[in-house]
Order: C-alpha cells, then sequence, then structure tokens
C-alpha cells in the first residue's frame, strides 16, 4: 500500500550526533562519539545538488538529536531556498513541549516531524529512554505540534521484547492526533553480532501485538510501515512491509558496523518472492534459530 511520503522524493542528511536520551535500543548509542555528521560544506553540497537536478522534494535532517543544535533553523530556511518543499526531522521531540519553539521550527519551514514513541505508557517509555520525564515532554510536543497548520505527523516505534506488548496501547494514546499521518514499528535491529539478549524477541510473540496494531492505526486512518519483519508471518497485513528508506547521507564507517549483524538470511531466500523481507538477523538466529518449519517462501511474480 503506497502511503503519503514516498521514500524516492527524500534525501537523509545526518548532523547530528549527540542526545539526551539513552534509549536502549539505540543502534547508534556505542557508536555516536565517533560518528561524525555532515559538517556545512556537505550540507552545502547536498543544496547545490538539489538546486540543479531537483531530485528530491523533501531533506531529512537526522543523527541522534538534532533539536540540539541551534542552527536547526537556519539550516532548515537554506533548504527551503535550495527548493525542499518538505523538510522533516528525526526527533524525540522534547524541546518541542515547548510551543515557542515549536513555532519558531514551523516557521523555518520544518514541516514534518519524526517522533521516536517507544511506548504507550509514561513508565515504560521512561525505562526505555532511562531519562524520567521524557515521556511527559514528548507527548506535550505531539499534541504542541497538532495544533500548527501545515505539519505532519510521524511517529516510529522500535519493537522489543521491553516493547512489543504496548504496541496497541501506543497506537491508542496517539488516536487523538489529527496531524499524525503515518505510523512506523521497526523490530528491533542490532548492530553487534548478539544483540542485547533482553531486547531480542520471538517474532511469534511479537506477532499478534504488531497485528493489531496495525489493523487499529489503520482504523483511526493512519498509513502504517513496518520494518525488519518477516514478510511471511503478516498475513493479510503484508502491505505494511516497507522496508524502502530514502537515501541517506551519513559517514561512510556506519555501514561497517551497520552490516555486522547480517541481512536477508532466511532458510528460504533462494525461493521466495518477497521484495521487501530482510530475513532475519544474526543475533536472532543465535537466539530463536532459523524457524525453519514456521517461516514460508512467498510466492514469487509471474
Amino acid at each position: 500500500m503506497s502511503g503519503p511520503f514516498a521514500h524516492s522524493d527524500y534525501v537523509e542528511m545526518t548532523v547530528h550526533f549527540r542526545c539526551n536520551l539513552k534509549c536502549r535500543h539505540c543502534m547508534i548509542l556505542d557508536s555516536m562519539h565517533w560518528l561524525t555528521p555532515a559538517d556545512d560544506d556537505e550540507f552545502e553540497a547536498l543544496l547545490a545538488e538539489n538546486r540543479q537536478h531537483r531530485k528530491w522534494t523533501g531533506l531529512i535532517l537526522t543523527g541522534a538529536e538534532v533539536t540540539l543544535r541551534k542552527d536547526l533553523p537556519e539550516l532548515a530556511v537554506r533548504a527551503r531556498e535550495a527548493g525542499f518543499r518538505n523538510v522533516r526531522i528525526q526527533t524525540h521531540a522534547m524541546r518541542l513541549a515547548d510551543m515557542a519553539y515549536c513555532e519558531k521550527l514551523v516557521a523555518a519551514g520544518i514541516n514534518e516531524y519524526f517522533v521516536s514513541v517507544t511506548a504507550g505508557d509514561a513508565e515504560l517509555h521512561d525505562y526505555i529512554t532511562e531519562v524520567p520525564g521524557s515521556f511527559q515532554k514528548t507527548i506535550a510536543a505531539l499534541h504542541n505540534l497538532d495544533q500548527l497548520p501545515g505539519v505532519s505527523l510521524l511517529t516510529n516505534t522500535v519493537v522489543t521484547r521491553l516493547s512489543y506488548q504496548s504496541l496497541v496501547a501506543t497506537v491508542e494514546l496517539l488516536k487523538g492526533l489529527q496531524n499524525l499521518r503515518q505510523m512506523e514499528f521497526w523490530n528491533y535491529w542490532p548492530m553487534e553480532e548478539d544483540g542485547k539478549p533482553e531486547l531480542l524477541v520471538s517474532h511469534f510473540d511479537v506477532q499478534p501485538h504488531l497485528m493489531q496494531a496495525i489493523r487499529l492505526a489503520r482504523q483511526y486512518g493512519r498509513h502504517v510501515e513496518v520494518k525488519n519483519f518477516p514478510h511471511c508471518l503478516m498475513g493479510d497485513l503484508g502491505d505494511a512491509l516497507r522496508n524502502d528508506q530514502p537515501e541517506l547521507r551519513i559517514d561512510p564507517r556506519f555501514w561497517t558496523e551497520f552490516n555486522r549483524n547480517g541481512f536477508h538470511q532466511c532458510e528460504y531466500r533462494e525461493v521466495c518472492g518477497s521484495k521487501q523481507c530482510l530475513g532475519l538477523n544474526t543475533a536472532y538466529v543465535k537466539q530463536y534459530g532459523w524457524h525453519a518449519d514456521r517461516l514460508q517462501p512467498m510466492p514469487r511474480s509471474p
């Protein structure tokens, strides 16, 4: 099912590698100290590329917590001047609990906000982020943004052993947001071969909660995208699996770490017809095995 945001229309640039949360599932928590964000020359080169070729309509500013950059509004203004019709930030949004700051970012041209919501209640959310009060600020930020014209909201929830039973509650929590257009559920995919065992969870435990969350989100009018989950386990909701991503401009050293845990590992890889499935990662296989008796190849297209 095609959604409101085509990945091919966007380019993503990492412009900051510091964060004031310590999310237990964070892929880059242990590498933020050595990853290098794009400098101003690289940012300007991207803007010049878009001025000349008009390859993208949207720019995503990301890399840990971008609202910690004091010049974030200026970056957005420059992006708009370079022809980007949409500017998105990926954020935990705590700073946006301040309405004046929300208004400043929107005035600068940031019209899309991809907000991390780790769970459906304060106790669990704050446990996952390891920062008391983070839930209250993130939810306040979402409600602030929901009051501003021209703003589109997207949310992301990482699915781990800690959070999977809270997926439905997360959808219910956000049901009143009028500008929430898309919800994403990213199954935990660690950047190390063993992962964090306390976060790994069987796909078969996740499955009923994820399916219910997808159906409920769609009932509330949200587009849903699921990442990193076996296609064959999604049944009639398989169209929600979308592992496509915008082009990412990031420190090249990131990819060495990113690829450590493996992609497209599956007993049925050679015969499966799925164009979206990433299979099983190394950490998952070590913990739960191959599920050869329970997974099945998707039909190939004629």
